[in-house]
């Protein structure tokens, strides 16, 4: 196991190198020039001089071999950077969004696993019954409905039933428990019902197709109780697909919240995004993609140690 876990970590650092050179040659690809849509954005005049002495500021008069060798020693010591728009640390410029992005995207994930599990099983014990019919339609639903439109419907129904729109201005959980709750689990619930969609279909077909399998029979044939024939044989086979989903789905949630929190008035990563891929800051851009792809790797890491937790073979491979 422990040579496992090894070999996992190892991979980790060329993919992550990879995605570091990627990164840093396609924005250098891009057409425009940072230092002149800021200085120049309002229609202003700045001499050359200026801009070169800008241009100086930000590294962007160094050769391109230079550039790439700044980062990647920033990014060993965990120093990202300065943005070249805002002038402010990147790490700080992320540090008070992540926040934010991590909390809804961990209420999402719960919401979504505490309703997939239990109705996708309940769905496949139930092949073909109206129960059955009743959760695939809910399935289905979540995965047709938008989840930017399904946010303003929930905002839109607050304000005319109860009169009530959540707080616009994000309050940490620490510090306000039912400030943070009121104005975060309206995007939760708007994503999460999506999330559970995909993970309730996931969840439906991996224990049909685990319920087919010999020792299940062999198990009922036993005169195992179908309760734990589900629950400890099936069940356990079945969630390995299902890890995957939830882990996956996860990671993407960090930054691909962009039109939920535009809908919800959210300060997170995901507009922050666009924010600077708009603007040209590459030094954040860069930093942004590799906080994702970390969390991606480290997620996905995640996931190959729970399969070791649920399917013995791999720790024995």
């Amino acid at each position: 196991m422990l040579r496992y876990i090894l070999n996992r970590l190892l991979l980790m650092i060329p993919t992550l190198l990879g995605v570091a050179i990627l990164v840093f040659l396609m924005l250098r690809m891009m057409p425009g020039d940072i230092v002149e849509l800021k200085l120049l954005a309002e229609g202003g005049s700045v001499s050359p001089e200026t801009l070169a002495l800008e241009r100086a500021r930000l590294g962007l008069d160094k050769s391109m071999w230079l550039q790439f060798v700044d980062w990647m020693t920033g990014l060993f010591t965990l120093d990202f950077g300065i943005s070249m728009w805002t002038g402010r640390p990147v790490i700080d410029e992320i540090g008070a969004r992540i926040g934010l992005s991590m909390q809804v995207a961990v209420m999402a994930t719960m919401l979504a696993t505490f309703i997939a599990i239990p109705l996708g099983t309940i769905s496949a014990i139930f092949k073909d019954t109206w129960i059955d019919h009743v959760i695939r339609v809910f399935a289905i639903a979540g995965l047709a409905v938008p989840s930017f439109w399904l946010g303003m419907i929930i905002i839109l129904s607050l304000l005319l039933v109860f009169n009530w729109i959540p707080p616009l201005t994000y309050v940490p959980i620490y510090e306000d428990p039912v400030g943070n709750l009121s104005q975060l689990v309206w995007p939760a619930l708007a994503v999460g019902y999506r999330y559970s969609a995909v993970a309730t279909r996931m969840t439906r077909s991996t224990i049909l197709e685990v319920l087919q399998e010999d020792y299940i029979r062999t198990a009922r044939a036993k005169g195992v109780f179908e309760r734990l024939v589900v629950a400890r044989h099936a069940m356990r086979n079945a969630m390995l697909p299902v890890i995957t989903v939830i882990g996956l789905e996860f990671a993407f949630l960090i930054g691909g919240l962009v039109v939920t929190e535009q809908v919800f008035n959210l300060n997170g990563l995901g507009k922050l995004f666009v924010e600077t891929v708009t603007r040209g800051d590459f030094t954040m851009v860069q930093a942004l993609v590799m906080l994702i792809a970390g969390l991606f790797i480290v997620i996905n890491f995640a996931v190959d140690l729970m399969y070791a937790a649920f399917d013995p073979r791999v720790r024995y491979r």
